[in-house]
């Protein structure tokens, strides 16, 4: 159950990210609101890699991403990076990485 609980908190940013989308229109202040959301979680706890897992979620998604629209798999209404999707995506998609990093290592020490 302890193990259940941290994965829990873990995910409790990315709820409240996902949340702010229909309720903040302007991508622009998302995005920003994002990035204080990832600053605050970090700041609250770190762990090692989390930045690396950053890092690599944020480019590994924006050219996931791009390939997804390009190709006309995805569409978004809302295209404020390069002209074919949110700003804000790619930074929700940054800490996703770190929330999976984090479960899996709560998830598999005893």
């Amino acid at each position: 159950m302890k193990k259940l609980s941290a994965v829990i908190l873990n995910i409790i940013p990315i709820l409240l990210m996902i949340g702010l989308i229909p309720l903040v229109a302007d991508d622009y202040a998302l995005t920003l609101i994002y990035i204080a959301i990832i600053t605050i979680s970090l700041t609250i706890k770190r762990t090692p890699n989390d930045f690396v897992m950053l890092i690599l979620g944020f480019f590994t998604m924006l050219i996931a991403e791009y390939l997804f629209v390009s190709t006309g798999v995805e569409i978004f209404l809302r295209n404020t990076l390069l002209g074919l999707m949110p700003l804000w995506l790619p930074f929700l998609w940054a800490y996703g990485f770190i929330a999976i990093k984090r479960s899996i290592e709560i998830l598999t020490n005893n």
